[in-house]
């Protein structure tokens, strides 16, 4: 026995290898397992037990060189979901694998970016998510290989913290702006989770959402940790820098701030994360960066996710778990070393004198003493976890707390300051309400005397003109003239006086009522006119007195005798002449005393006039203020607007976002009718400066007008060709920088003469150009030519047809000239089915002739056909493109039949020709039938024609391809006389060219997309419009003709991809 235990070494350490390598290859068959179950294509989300045991074959190896391995086979490119959660697994390999996997996932750092960019280009949900993800995993890759202190798990002390960030400011400030970038991928992915479920309308409990917001877990952890790191960094900054130079910082963080915050909350209400994770409550507020104490009120957030007490059910294809971590020291890994090699040998050639050893009972005590304490250790590592949760969740409840007893602390400080703030706003409006009150008692009591002034003097006018009266009356009887005049003079002087009064209590009027001024004017004015009226009939008496004073000269030499007959009687009444002409000077002082007095009062009056006037230039100054200052706050608006407008040009949300030429051409056309506008609330603010109304109402919509054209014009360049969505980005930012000059040259005094919106408009005119040539070619066909079109088109299908089978007699007659034996049997063949094929679509466009009259009939009304059809323009374009596609794949049938019967072409043209037949034919009875009664007779007759025009085109294909098969030799494949050499070489030159026809294949099938992109453009028919217009809906032959996808057509699929062989190993034999 002993010889038996002498064993060679070399038998010992083979065996030990195959130990090994069985080990080996069942730790890969488990890895390949757990991978194709975690990344697969079904909408679910990933499971943990899977990504468990790809992390820990990460620890096992001690890299991620077998994950990648299995990785790079997966097919990424043909599962938008299968890329998903790829990205998936590979951030949670990151996070929580094998430290060495930072390197191994940096060698295929080009693979990920392909992955983003095939799927960022291609218009598919999960696709877009999948960029976003991969751009994320990049940039954790190239922070963290910068950054090798900081682990891709992202928990780091604060001393690590600084330690990485250095002494140098420059380092720290780099730094920041990379936290910052890594915190927006983070934050743009889960905006776009989030966006996707709202418009979706998905539950967080079904596998389609579940599947989606599995990887923000991850996400959750990252911006906790890139947070408090963010905070850090500022306040060093701000501690070390100028408050104004880290401005740019402080916006960008706030914006951060707000959209983590809003994410977590989110989160919070899921009840998908509710089991999952502990998400931490942000405060109500960022930090004040500008106090260097807010530091100390910085609590770093922490996410907690609670371990699972319930096993996970595994499934029955699943392979038996491994254990998690070898928890045997060292003394007992050398103490087993040795006895299992003894195992091994034991199991082999069975126990040394039929018996156990007592290393034997040794060792199987040592194991269940070992298990004990795994179970023991197991059981204490629960525990622990359970406390640390716990204590986790009272001190994120104690912090909620706080920072809500901080928040209402805020909350009152500022209802205090407000409330202070009303409380002096009051004071000073009493203050101002007191003094509006004194000024108004003032100005009555001015008036008031003014009054009474004004009742003094004319009552004392009206005495002296009273006693004048007398005095003239007096007088009459001896001077009859002299009092005439003197009594015409003193009228006119009343009317001047009068005239003086009424001036002087129009002007105080206007200063006591200036809302009435108006009005008093107008019948001051009235007044004034008719005293002047008054004073010209004073006039025209005193003209007649003149005339009257000449006749009584011509009389006075009549009189002469009796002069001197009166001679005694005057100088008797000179006496008492003389007494009434000296009373008469004392009344003629006291009126001129009384005259004096009223001057003094008029200057008085004029000066407060004047004084009146320059308050009303000062207040016209004022209205003249305030209005350019309303004038310059609604440019400052506008400019605001526009400028919001551009930005959104460069936004990458906006990308997604389209807009149809024809409401371009109706934004672009209302913004030059509110130019117009502009120009003339210009001029008129020109002309009156004291009314800035019109110009300030045309400014608010030209700025709306000309922001919403700028957005519109940048959302159809979306979907414009290149050349016309380049010129129309470039005329929309050339729009706003010229509306922008504008604007700046209305905002100053200096320029405000000269704004001239001529290059605006230039510009408008410009995007407007631009949007007619976008709309769609087919809407440049005028309405009443409709209905003469469809007519023209349907006798023109029907004449195409008819030429077409002559055609083909006449190519059947030729063959059987030509040909004979098998090739005439074909070509008949071929011949026949192509005619009756023919026949079949003439049978059809008869019928939806008959269709569509019947269609015209029922629902024209009173209208006449024409107008029918202009009012269903869009299903009478359908019509049209129907028509002229029939009578189209008839004239390329009729060639191809001609080249294939004359052997210059090819089947599959011949075949290619009836399938777009079939198309065509459907289109058009898809638009036959839209407007058609279901119970119609000739519906029925025309779907039944539908039908025989597709057994016919199905015929065609068959007849084509029995007539190919019968005339093509088929080489017989032996491969009996080649070596095994060789016919691996031809395997591999076989398997060369299969990847090169898949190859043309493929960018056969791309060139196929674009072209029926290019036939869609110049055919004026809009992708989203094809299953819309009139009713349209589409069918499922028309929908296959018209998809618009290149890597799915119609008519022919995808072969699979071609999988790598299993050859099994090679077995050595010696």
């Amino acid at each position: 026995m002993n010889s038996i235990r002498q064993v060679p070494s070399r038998v010992k350490t083979r065996r030990i290898e195959t130990n090994l390598g069985a080990e080996r290859e069942h730790f890969d068959k488990q890895q390949l397992s757990s991978i194709s179950k975690a990344i697969n294509s079904t909408e679910t989300p990933v499971k943990e037990k899977h990504a468990r045991r790809i992390i820990l074959g990460t620890h096992r190896e001690k890299g991620a060189y077998t994950f990648w391995s299995y990785a790079l086979g997966l097919p990424l490119a043909s599962s938008s979901i299968l890329s998903w959660k790829f990205c998936h697994v590979l951030h949670k390999v990151l996070r929580d694998g094998h430290h060495n996997s930072l390197q191994d996932c940096m060698r295929h750092h080009s693979t990920l970016v392909e992955v983003g960019a095939l799927w960022g280009n291609l218009h598919d949900r999960y696709g877009q998510l999948v960029a976003l993800y991969s751009k994320l995993l990049c940039t954790k890759l190239e922070f963290h290989m910068k950054h090798s202190e900081i682990r891709p798990n992202l928990e780091a002390t604060d001393e690590v913290l600084e330690r990485t960030a250095g002494t140098d400011i420059n380092n720290v400030f780099q730094l920041t702006v990379e936290v910052f970038d890594y915190m927006d991928t983070e934050l743009r992915l889960a905006e776009t989770v989030l966006r996707q479920l709202n418009t979706s309308i998905a539950i967080s409990t079904l596998t389609s959402g579940q599947c989606r917001l599995a990887p923000l877990i991850q996400v959750v952890q990252d911006c906790s940790h890139l947070y408090h790191f963010t905070v850090k960094l500022l306040f060093k900054l701000h501690a070390c820098l100028p408050a104004d130079t880290l401005q740019g910082h402080r916006d960008r963080f706030h914006d951060q701030f707000h959209s983590l915050k809003s994410f977590f909350n989110k989160a919070r209400d899921m009840l998908y994360f509710k089991r999952l994770i502990q998400i931490p409550k942000l405060p109500d507020s960022p930090p004040n960066f500008l106090h260097a104490a807010s530091l100390a009120k910085h609590v770093k957030p922490v996410v907690v996710i609670p371990d699972e007490d319930e096993p996970e059910q595994q499934d029955d294809d699943d392979d038996d778990p491994e254990p998690l971590i070898e928890v045997s020291d060292a003394s007992s890994s050398s103490v087993q070393a040795q006895p299992q090699q003894f195992d091994i040998f034991d199991q082999t050639f069975g126990p040394p004198n039929g018996g156990f050893d007592d290393r034997d009972l040794q060792i199987d005590s040592l194991k269940r003493e070992l298990e004990m304490l795994r179970a023991e250790l197991e059981k204490i590592k629960a525990e622990a976890q359970r406390y640390i949760t716990q204590l986790k969740s009272q001190i994120n409840s104690l912090e909620a707390e706080l920072e809500e007893q901080r928040a209402q602390k805020q909350r009152a400080l500022v209802e205090n300051e407000q409330l202070r703030m009303e409380l002096e706003a009051t004071r000073r409006r009493n203050a101002e309400h007191e003094s509006l009150m004194s000024t108004y008692s003032e100005a009555e009591k001015r008036s008031q005397a003014t009054e009474q002034r004004y009742n003094k003097l004319k009552e004392k006018h009206t005495e002296l003109v009273a006693s004048h009266a007398e005095l003239l009356r007096k007088s009459a009887d001896t001077v009859k003239m002299l009092s005439a005049t003197q009594q015409t003079q003193e009228e006119v002087e009343r009317t001047k006086q009068q005239l003086s009064f009424e001036v002087d209590r129009i002007k105080q009027e206007a200063d006591m009522k200036l809302e009435e001024q108006k009005f008093e004017m107008e019948r001051l004015r009235r007044e004034l006119e008719e005293k002047l009226a008054e004073v010209t009939r004073i006039k025209s008496t005193l003209q007649s007195s003149e005339k009257t004073s000449e006749e009584m000269n011509s009389s006075m030499t009549a009189l002469q005798a009796e002069k001197e007959r009166l001679m005694r009687s005057v100088s008797e009444k000179e006496a008492e002449l003389s007494s009434l002409r000296q009373a008469a000077q004392v009344q003629q002082s006291s009126l001129q005393q009384e005259r004096e007095k009223s001057s003094r009062e008029l200057g008085e009056l004029q000066g407060k006039l004047k004084e009146k006037s320059s308050q009303e230039e000062q207040l016209k100054q004022k209205l003249l203020a305030e209005q350019f200052a309303l004038l310059q706050g609604t440019i400052t608006e506008a400019e605001t607007i526009i400028q919001d407008a551009v930005a959104k040009l460069d936004d990458p949300l906006h990308i997604r976002c389209t807009s149809s030429p024809d409401y371009l051409v109706s934004r672009a056309e209302a913004t030059l009718s509110s130019i117009d506008k502009v120009k003339k609330g210009h001029a008129d603010f020109l002309g009156n400066m004291g009314d800035a109304g019109g110009l300030l109402r045309a400014l608010t919509q030209f700025s709306h007008l000309a922001a919403d054209t700028i957005i519109n014009g940048s959302a159809t360049a979306h979907m414009a060709p290149t050349d016309h969505a380049d010129r129309l980005t470039e005329n929309c930012r050339d729009c706003a920088t010229e509306s922008l000059n504008f604007l700046k040259d209305l905002k100053a005094k200096a320029t405000l003469q000269r704004a001239d919106p001529a290059a605006v408009r230039l510009i408008v005119q410009k995007i407007l150009y631009l949007g007619q040539e976008l709309r769609p070619k087919g809407m440049d066909v005028r309405q009443e030519e409709l209905g003469d079109l469809v007519d023209k088109e349907m006798a023109s299908t029907s004449a195409a047809i008819e030429e077409a089978v002559r055609r083909i007699d006449e190519m059947m007659n030729q063959a059987r000239k030509d040909t004979s034996g098998i090739k005439l049997e074909v070509n008949e063949r071929i011949l026949n089915s192509c005619t009756d094929l023919m026949k079949a679509i003439r049978m059809l466009v008869l019928a939806s002739t008959d269709l569509q009259k019947e269609i015209v009939e029922s629902g024209r009304g009173a209208a006449t056909i024409k107008e029918f059809y202009a009012r269903n323009s869009r299903w009478t374009e359908g019509l049209i493109s129907a028509s002229k596609a029939v009578g189209w794949g008839a004239t390329q049938m009729v060639e191809s039949a001609d080249k294939v019967v004359l052997h210059t072409g090819k089947y599959e043209e011949l075949i290619v020709c009836s399938h777009e037949i079939a198309a065509s034919t459907a289109q058009l009875v898809a638009a036959s039938k839209v407007k058609a009664d279901r119970n119609s007779k000739k519906l029925t007759v025309l779907q039944q024609a539908s039908r025989h025009v597709n057994e016919m085109a199905a015929n065609v294909v068959a007849s084509t391809k029995t007539g190919q098969e019968h005339l093509e030799d088929k080489d017989t494949m032996d491969f009996s006389g080649l070596s095994l050499i060789k016919l691996k070489k031809e395997e591999m030159e076989s398997q060369v060219k299969v990847l090169e026809l898949e190859n043309q294949l493929e960018n056969e099938r791309l060139r196929l997309g674009e072209l029926r992109k290019k036939h869609y453009d110049l055919a004026g028919v809009p992708l989203e419009q094809i299953s819309e217009g009139n009713g349209l809906s589409s069918s499922p032959a028309h929908s296959a003709t018209l998809s618009p996808k290149p890597t799915k057509p119609a008519i022919m699929r995808k072969p699979a991809l071609a999988q790598k062989p299993n050859i099994p190993p090679k077995t050595t034999f010696k």
